[in-house]
């Protein structure tokens, strides 16, 4: 199976660029988002992107005029998800409302519509829980990261009941996105590189919260030290502090090792409304 058409549901951070991504690569996407105005903020997003390729001589006019074209934003999720292979579901990091949203899409979609997730945080049987027998075998997680027009990697995650099938068309579709697909045959909380992320944010705001080192120290240790192309801090910020959090709030709640606990410092910034970049202010300040 090949996938020419998909619909994204959520035009946040993630969805819009997402959208975007499938669009200047040639495939035919619609963006939903149960918000209008969110969904406005994106199309214009856009446009001042595909307008910013052209500035830098990135993109030819004819590139922009065929992405532009690929893309629909649409106010109705019914006529979001009609006639597409797959739908990919970008919305709030929480399962209850994913299981709502998987339920409803399950009664909407023909059955061999492909349902993925980009969660970063509930693996496919999880998810899977909200549909019937017939549909467990299309349900697959598609883990793409920040940000997306840029980083070439995503994950895929397979759950027990995944048919391969379904794996062989979300590796498809991730290579015509230009990304790099990596396939995990068994699931695991958090995937391979949030695992792997968690722990060193973990241990960044474990500094702070010692008094050893400041956001900038631990920045500059990351990104001269270790290579790192952005800095724990700086990426913490990126992603949103509260995402971050929340991710770490359901591992420990599965765990409930202490090791998984989330960091002090992470909840008292989100207290304070202290998100990162999408708030203005996080370990920074921003314009």
């Amino acid at each position: 199976m090949t996938i020419e058409k998909i619909a994204v549901i959520g035009s946040g951070t993630m969805g819009k660029q997402i959208a975007l991504n499938a669009a200047i690569h040639g495939i035919n996407v619609k963006l939903t988002d149960a918000f209008p105005e969110s969904l406005k903020k994106a199309q214009a997003w856009a446009d001042e992107y595909l307008q910013g390729r052209i500035d830098k001589e990135r993109m030819t006019e004819e590139q922009v005029k065929e992405a532009r074209s690929n893309i629909k934003f649409v106010y109705d999720l019914e006529e979001a998800i009609a006639d597409v292979e797959c739908v990919i579901e970008v919305i709030v990091e929480d399962l209850t409302t994913k299981l709502n949203l998987f339920a409803k899409l399950d009664k909407m979609c023909p059955p061999e519509v492909i349902l993925a997730s980009n969660t970063s945080s509930f693996v496919p049987s999880k998810l899977a829980k909200a549909v019937r027998d017939g549909r467990k075998g299309k349900v697959i997680d598609m883990h793409f990261f920040n940000p997306v027009l840029v980083m070439k990697l995503v994950e895929i995650v397979r759950g027990p009941d995944t048919d391969d099938d379904t794996v062989d068309a979300i590796v498809g579709l991730g290579e015509k996105m230009g990304k790099t697909p990596v396939v995990l045959d068994k699931e695991i909380n958090g995937f391979v590189v949030n695992r792997i992320m968690g722990r060193t944010f973990e241990e960044a705001c474990r500094l702070i919260e010692a008094g050893i080192a400041t956001p900038e120290v631990i920045d500059i240790c990351a990104e001269i030290g270790l290579r790192h192309p952005m800095g724990p801090c700086k990426l913490m910020d990126l992603n949103g502090i509260d995402t971050c959090l929340r991710v770490r709030e359901q591992r420990y709640e599965e765990s409930q090792e202490e090791i998984d606990k989330p960091p002090l410092v992470m909840k008292q910034m989100v207290e304070k409304g202290l998100y990162g970049r999408k708030t203005g202010e996080g370990f920074y300040k921003y314009d």
